[in-house]
Order: C-alpha cells, then structure tokens, then sequence
C-alpha cells in the first residue's frame, strides 16, 4: 500500500532520499558480501545488503513504513551479528570502536529514517505521541553518543602534592643520560625523580628549540627518531640530515651547531631518514680511559688529544665525525682530519644504500657501529659488518660480520669488501665495558622473504642476539631468536642489560625483546636463557617456495605475556576473520574478502606464491621495535609498547619484476614492487588497510603494557594513542578516545615510578604511573612524536626531553622540535 499521502512532503523526500542512499550502498554491499560468502567466509553482509536494497526500493514505491521496517531488520542483524562476534573475541580494549566501525554508519542513516517516519507524517494520521517520540528518541540518541565520547575521553588523573621543582622524592642529586638509552646498558631508565607522580600534573613546556632540518623535497622522507644525549653540561642533539646541535640545558638556547652538509641524494633511497642519537666521549671521565676495567677495554694514551670531550656523529652518506663538546669544531687527530670513512670496504653501489641511522654507541674508549642496509633490493648488498674504532684516534679496531667469524682483527686486504649481503645490525647497540662485551641484535640477509641462497653461517647469525668481545670482536655467545627468518622479523630493540633476582640468586642478564613478540631473559656472561624458551610446531603452508626451506619450529618465550598483539600466553595472538574492520560494513566487508583470499595460519605462515597474498602478523613494525623498552631496576618492572598492524606480502615472479628498475636502495619512491632483486621473487608488503586508509584489523592498533620481572605476571596493559590526529583518507578526527594506534619511539622510565612515552600516531607525550598504569599527566606536542624521551638533573632540576618530528611512513606530522619539560620552580 503507498502510504505517501500520509505525510508532508518534505518527509516523503527526505526518506526517498535516505532510501536511495541506503539501495546503493546495500547493492554494494551485496556485491562484496557475496564474494565473502562464496570466499567460504559470513552472509551476513550479503543478507545486510539485500535487506537494505530491498528496503530501500520498498521505501522508493512509496511504502515507506514497509521499507523502514525492513532497514530496521537489517540494522537488528547487523548489529546482533556484531556483538556476537566481539564478544566471542572477548570484548577486547576498544571493542565500542569495533562496533560503531561495524554498524555505526548504518545506525545513524536508519535512525534518520525512523525519525522522519515518525515526525514527517501529516497530523490526521499522526499518533499524538509520535513527533515527539521520534524528536526525543534523536535527542537521546545524540546525548548518548555524546555522553559516551565524553566518559571515554583520556584526561590525566588528579593528583594531589606539590608539583613545583623544590619537592624532592629522593631522585638522584645529579643524572646524566649518555646514551640512547640513559647509558651503554639500555635500561631506558633515569635515577632521578624529582619529578614524581606526587607531583608530574605541574610538568610544564620550559624550552623548545627547532633545528630547521626539514625534508628537502617529496622524495625524502624524514623520521628523525632523536633521542639527546646530556653529558659535559650540555644537552647533544641530531636532525635527520645529522645536524648536530649543542643546547643550553636550562633553556634550550643553541650553543653551537654543525652541518654536515648532507646530499639530498644520499636520502632519496632511505625508507627514512633519521638520527637515532650521537656518540659521546670523553678520555677524562667515567665515559672516557677511567671506566675501563683490567677484563674491559684498556687505557687509552690521550696525550696527544686536541678536543678532549667529543661528540660523535654517523651521516647518511657514511662517514663518522668527531666534533669537540665545547664548542663543535672538527676534532682534526680523529680518522682522516676528524672522519671515519664509514664507506670504506663497502662496496657501496649508491650512496645511502648502507648507512647508520641509530648513532654509534660509545664503550669505554671504543666506538662501535652498524649499519642498516636498505631492505629487499637485491641480494648483493651492502655488508651487514659491525665495526669499532679507537675513540681517541679513529683507528679501525675490528669488524665483526656473520662470515668473518675468527677474524674479526684482520684487515682487508687492498681492493677486498665485506662479505656481501649479510645480517646487519641496524638498531642501537648495548654493551657493558665492565664485562667487556658488545650486545648485539641482528637483522636478516639481504632479501628479507627469501631465503633459498642464505648459507648456514648467515642463518645462525639472523634475528639473533650475539654477544662480542669488545677487545677482539670474535663472537663470544650467540642465541637465535628464530629460525631462518622469511619475514623481516629481525631484531629491532636495543638489547638491555641489567641485574635480576633469579630463583634467589642475582644474575646480569640480557632482555631481548623482538618484533614476533617474546621477551627473552639470557644469562649476559654465556647467553644461556633464564627463563624457559620452548621450541613449538611452525606454520607450513604448502611448503616452502622453490630452492628455499623452512624451519618446522620456532622458539618461543613462554614465561611472559606475548607481545605480538593484544598480551598473550607465551604464543602470539591468533587473528581470525572476526577481526577483520573497517568504517562501515563495505569498507569491513572488503578487508574481510581479502583476509580469506590471504594465505594465514598464524605467525610464521611461510611466504608462497598465492596470487591472494600472505598475511603477515605480527607486521613489519613489529610487536616491538626500535623504541626498545623499559626497566625499572628497583621494582622489577618491564615496559614495553608494540604495534598491533599486519602486513599484506605479495610474491611476484621474477619475469613479472626484471623490467622495473632495481631503485636506488630502500623503499624507493619509483617504485611499485621490491625487485629482490638475484632471487626468483620481486614483492610488495604494505601495511593491511582498507581502502578508506584505515587498518583492516579492529582497534587497539597499539598497547603499552606492564610486566613483572620477576612472576612474569601482566601487572596492566591498555590501548597507546587515540585517533585525535589520524582518521579515514588521512583526516584528524579530533576525538580523544583511546583506540591505540601504531607506535614508534619507547619508554622512559624514572626511579620515582613514572613512565613517560610518547611514540603513538596522536601528538602527545604521556607520563604513566609505572605500577598503576595510571595516565597521570599529558602533554601536547607540535608534530610527530616518534621518538623516545629522555631525562637529565641539570642544576638542580630535573627535566624531561621529547622530539617532536613526525615519521613520514607513519604519517604523522613533520616537524623540527625538541621540547624540554619541568617542574615550575618557586
């Protein structure tokens, strides 16, 4: 029956108008729900659909109370069928965001349409109480929705005490930081406390300094990654063309600056450019001859230095430069008139192919350094060597590389390279120059998802942890953290060294977190694992692709939470098809269509030749990462941050890739596929997302989590980041509500108890109560967060240091700023 006399016109239009938006989008839906379903995956998008171009046809011939009962019947299904599936996954952190994604959409156009069914119809057929049932019904609806954001969004808990500088909880008189992270051991942890929990809600901006170092052009993409160093008085920072700065440390001020004069070209074939931090190193004081041991690193004759404290810098086009602390002049009895040539014995095809982007770590009088090696271009690449100098004169001391084992102190001979190809160390090194070893994470062989030509020798020496005699440089233990890795899942944390209580005893330990999600604890002396690593079945697919293998186990650390996904039992977190999300059921059922047509079965599902693709989860990104992680020495806690992305691997033949061009290393912008190149397969391996740029699994996107050292107990975990400053096709949306986001950059830990990160797609820095988990203070910054802060007592006040330049492959905004925080002074 037409009903459409039984309404104003402007109703009847209104409802035509939603019933053709609602015919459109169901037949769309229908079309894509039916490939999920004949892809053996759920009808419900297709039943959804039809039921919305029916209703929506049905509401166009002017039945329009028909129709709407109809659309009402679909949004029913799509809504029950969501809450099933959410909570069959377990109603994880940020399932509200998971169902507005699912049927949010759909709730706000239906309910439109309800409304105008109930006031759009003309009075002498109206109930008296429907107008105002349908205007109350969107007013109840509005505040709900309202009522909802404004309940989740994140706010600092209050805090009582007194949050001026002249409280002191006990921190530490006088704090330096001169290393990545805090010193040579990577604890990511500061003895000073002034600032406290008591008191952190009056941390306040107190400096910023801009470095003016942006991306030159569009084909340089700039993360800078920077994490100061304080030491001699002075605050040491770099830019992602290596600039490097001297501050003031109370105000920020600029003291000097240098310029390595860095060519654009050198940057072009870098996936990003940055500057992990600067060595730094003085002969004089505990970083210099005095803090080596008779086991450690000898004496050195500093007679004859000029500079005295100096500050090291690594450049994208590979040289390494002294610069004195004082005043940044080139220390000129350094290397070949103040540089290391980094480029010597490389072979380099292009400049920046190979190069150092995470600073040279400083031991005692040696300087050692790696390189990263730019991922997937072909398999005669770069070496992976790591290689130390005399810090006083520049003199190559030894180069370590998985194919010199043995020989790591002698020289090449005249015309020789390193060996070609084979696992880089291109994250931040650790050592104790007490002990006298370098800690180590290694990368993979060049081509990272095929394996078919590694040799034995490479594939020990993958993704592994090793230990080096800082005298010699000859390996002294090694432990894999997998086996034949064929996912880019190398070793991106620094390795961190510490001291732990163990069945009653104490034990220097080294703590290896990697991307696939285990927590490593190994004896620091022989590499022996302390805590219990289990061997379990592998993925293996339809077999390994031709002239490559695969390992039938992988170890796993199972006495703490994994760290792959959301915290699990020892084994990472298993996607299913339930995961898969989008915004608005097409964009969901899209992802979904492409989840069953991927080859997954679980983590380490091996790569193949599937013209679907292969899912990778963890992605690339890892779990965890370069930021490293957190330890609070005195309570025993560990901190760690992961992403919770995936990764779409597509093999492709190689007569499919030969005519591309090979790219200038990394991820080139010319290029659509990876060549891989000297392998059969060329790739792409981009992030999951769907096709409005949102990731194609549900929120969280990102955690930061808590563990207890000592039970391996999960003491709390939560969503990192919020969607205020990422969105759909890349728009802000300006809601602060925790949804996690992808991370990058870690945690800083104080000995009062807080931990400070940064590092999430949104633009704060954030101090947590380390035991709570409590989000107790926030801070807004300028631009991308994507690096790890650090802390330093300077005169008396403590202060906390956070850049804010932003990650080109994040997408997060770029920018020049290292911001200082403190405590108002009275």
């Amino acid at each position: 029956m037409n009903d459409t006399t039984m309404f104003h016109r402007w109703g009847v239009w209104g409802m035509r108008a939603l019933a053709l938006v609602l015919m459109i989008w169901g037949a769309a839906l229908l079309w894509v729900g039916g490939q999920v379903a004949l892809a053996g995956g759920a009808w419900t998008y297709a039943i959804t659909g039809a039921l919305m171009l029916l209703g929506g046809l049905v509401q166009l011939s002017g039945r329009l109370r028909a129709g709407a009962a109809l659309l009402v019947l679909a949004l029913l299904v799509t809504l029950g069928w969501s809450v099933f599936e959410i909570a069959a996954k377990g109603f994880m952190p940020a399932w509200g965001m998971d169902l507005a994604g699912r049927a949010g959409l759909l709730t706000l156009i239906v309910g439109l349409d309800v409304v105008l069914l109930l006031v759009g119809m003309a009075s002498p057929f109206r109930a008296g109480w429907a107008r105002p049932l349908g205007f109350g019904a969107m007013a109840v609806g509005v505040a709900v929705v309202a009522g909802i954001v404004a309940l989740l969004w994140e706010r600092p808990a209050s805090s009582s005490g007194t949050a001026t500088a002249s409280e002191d909880t006990g921190g530490a008189a006088q704090a330096d930081w001169t290393h990545y992270g805090g010193s040579p051991l990577g604890q990511g942890y500061t003895e000073a406390g002034l600032i406290s929990p008591a008191n952190v809600s009056g941390l306040t901006e107190v400096w910023r300094f801009r470095t003016k170092d942006l991306p030159p052009s569009d084909k340089v993409s700039y993360s800078a990654q920077n994490t100061p160093v304080y030491a001699d008085g002075r605050l040491f920072v770099c830019s992602p063309s290596n600039h490097v700065f001297a501050l003031d440390p109370a105000s920020g001020d600029l003291l000097w600056g240098y310029d390595p004069e860095v060519p654009e070209k050198a940057m072009e074939p870098l996936f990003s450019v940055a500057c992990r931090t600067v060595g730094f190193h003085d002969p004089d004081t505990g970083l210099g001859a005095d803090a080596a041991s008779d086991e450690g690193m000898p004496a050195a004759d500093v007679t004859a230095q000029s500079c005295g404290a100096k500050v090291l810098v690594s450049t994208v086009d590979g040289r390494l430069t002294a610069l004195s602390a004082a005043d940044g002049a080139i220390c000129e009895d350094f290397g070949d008139g103040g540089t290391v040539d980094l480029t010597e014995g490389m072979g380099m095809q292009v400049s920046g192919f190979a190069s150092n982007s995470s600073g040279p770590t400083v031991l005692g009088d040696t300087i050692v350094i790696g390189q990263q090696v730019s991922d997937n271009q072909q398999r005669d690449a770069p070496s992976g060597v790591v290689r130390a100098y005399d810090a006083n004169t520049g003199d190559l001391l030894w180069a370590w590389d998985a194919l010199r084992q043995g020989i790591a102190q002698e020289p090449l001979e005249e015309g020789e390279v390193y060996p070609r190809g084979t696992p880089n160390i291109w994250n931040v090194i650790s050592g104790d120059p007490e002990a006298g070893l370098v800690y180590v994470g290694t990368g993979n062989s060049a081509n990272d998802h095929y394996g078919g030509t590694r040799t034995p020798e490479e594939d020990r020496f993958t993704a592994a942890i090793v230990a080096i005699d800082m005298q010699t440089g000859e390996t002294v233990w090694d432990f894999s953290t997998m086996s034949h890795d064929l996912w880019d899942y190398d070793v991106g944390a620094q390795p961190a060294v510490m001291d732990m209580e163990i069945e009653g005893e104490t034990r220097r330990v080294v703590v290896a977190a990697v991307k696939t999600g285990s927590i490593f604890i190994l004896d620091a002396a022989t590499g022996e694992p302390l805590r219990p690593v289990e061997n379990k079945p592998a993925p293996q697919g339809n077999g390994p692709l031709p002239g490559d293998r695969l390992s039938e186990t992988q170890p796993y650390s199972t006495y703490y939470p994994n760290f792959a996904g959301m915290p699990t039992d020892g084994m990472q977190e298993r996607l299913t098809a339930a995961h898969t999300w989008g915004i608005g059921m097409i964009d969901e059922a899209m992802c979904r269509r492409d989840f069953l047509k991927m080859d997954y079965d679980g983590t380490y599902t091996p790569p193949s030749d599937n013209p679907g693709g292969v899912l990778l989860f963890p992605g690339a990104i890892g779990g965890l990462n370069w930021g490293g992680i957190g330890l609070d020495t005195e309570r025993q806690i560990l901190v760690t941050n992961n992403s919770r992305l995936a990764n779409h691997l597509t093999m492709y033949p190689r007569e499919e890739v030969d005519a591309l061009p090979i790219g200038e290393g990394g991820l080139h912008y010319a290029q659509e596929i990876v060549p891989h190149w000297k392998s059969p397969w060329g790739i792409t391996r981009p992030t999951w997302l769907s096709a409005l740029g949102m990731p194609c699994i549900a929120p969280p996107w990102g955690m930061i989590n808590a563990t207890d050292l000592a039970t391996g107990e999960l003491l709390w975990s939560k969503p990192l980041g919020t969607g205020y400053d990422s969105g759909p096709m890349g728009m802000p949306s300006r809601v602060k509500v925790p949804l996690g986001t992808a991370n990058l950059g870690g945690p800083l830990m104080t000995s009062s108890g807080l931990t400070f990160i940064a590092a999430a797609q949104d633009n704060f820095l954030r101090a947590y109560g380390t035991e709570s988990g409590q989000l107790l203070w926030q801070g807004r910054l300028p631009a991308g967060g994507q690096s790890s802060p650090m802390s330093y007592v300077h005169e008396g006040r403590q202060y906390v240091v956070q850049g804010a330049a932003g990650h080109s492959m994040l997408k997060t905004e770029i920018g020049d700023y290292v911001i200082g925080y403190a405590l108002e002074t009275k």
